[in-house]
């Protein structure tokens, strides 16, 4: 069984993200959805919300067979994926920037759990530019961002913006 978790915070949840878990299913029997619990991001939506919303929209995405689901998580990435019996850890790269720092995550959680590989996707072209980060700031300033994340997710930032 070839299982990989592909983690992030999702705060809040894009497109780009979607085409990596598209693009990265026909890899793997099994994927889990990995939402890391980390308060220092300050983020918009809890982890519950964001596991929440993940699921909401992970159906509407072609998973070539793959089972999919979602799960949080605090600490160690390795860690997780160990615990999950994970083989591989899915991450996108953007830009050379993205490599860089994605590099020596890999290298560490290698370091940490030889036995699980990490496997990097390159972001789809119309992606190449989305963030979270970019996404929130976008929004609140009050940008278009549709297209950029899902309708569900936008729906739910006018939502918490509204509150």
């Amino acid at each position: 069984m070839r299982r990989a978790i592909f983690p992030g915070s999702f705060d809040p949840l894009t497109n780009g993200h979607l085409d990596i878990i598209k693009r990265s299913a026909p890899l793997f029997d099994e994927m889990v959805i990995a939402v890391l619990n980390n308060a220092d991001k300050r983020p918009m939506f809890s982890v519950d919300e964001r596991c929440e919303m993940i699921r909401e929209v992970l159906p509407t995405v072609e998973t070539d067979g793959c089972k999919m689901s979602v799960e949080s998580f605090s600490g160690l990435t390795a860690d997780f994926a160990r615990t999950s019996g994970a083989t591989a850890i899915v991450r996108g790269i953007r830009a050379v920037s993205d490599y860089e720092y994605e590099l020596r995550m890999a290298l560490m959680n290698r370091r940490l759990e030889p036995t699980i590989e990490t496997v990097f996707l390159m972001a789809g072209e119309e992606y190449s530019y989305v963030s979270s980060t970019l996404m929130k700031q976008v929004f609140e300033l009050g940008g278009r961002v549709e297209g950029l994340i899902p309708e569900l997710v936008e729906a739910k930032m006018r939502d918490k913006k509204l509150a």
